[in-house]
């Protein structure tokens, strides 16, 4: 499902998107995969390669810098964060 969305980053400015932070693989990383990212990608024409940097946000306050992975072992694009280094805003 993600291989369509691996072209080429045609932009330098740094893309928001919308997460769910519950959504993590074993490895920690917030998988890309719900409907609403998944649409929010599509209808905004992201392209997602790896090791992009993108800001990740939950729409409730939260968000984190991340860098772009695709996980082979499910197949789908994940962003690696650091856990421990969350902003929170209102």
């Amino acid at each position: 499902m993600g291989a369509f969305l691996c072209l080429k980053e045609t932009s330098a400015i740094m893309i928001k998107l919308f997460v769910d932070f519950n959504n993590a693989d074993p490895h920690g990383r917030i998988r890309l995969n719900t409907k609403g990212t998944l649409e929010y990608i599509i209808n905004a024409k992201i392209v997602l390669r790896n090791n992009m940097k993108v800001t990740l946000d939950d729409s409730d306050g939260l968000r984190i810098l991340g860098s772009i992975e695709y996980s082979m072992e499910e197949k789908i694009w994940v962003a690696k964060i650091n856990w421990n280094e969350f902003e929170e805003y209102f």
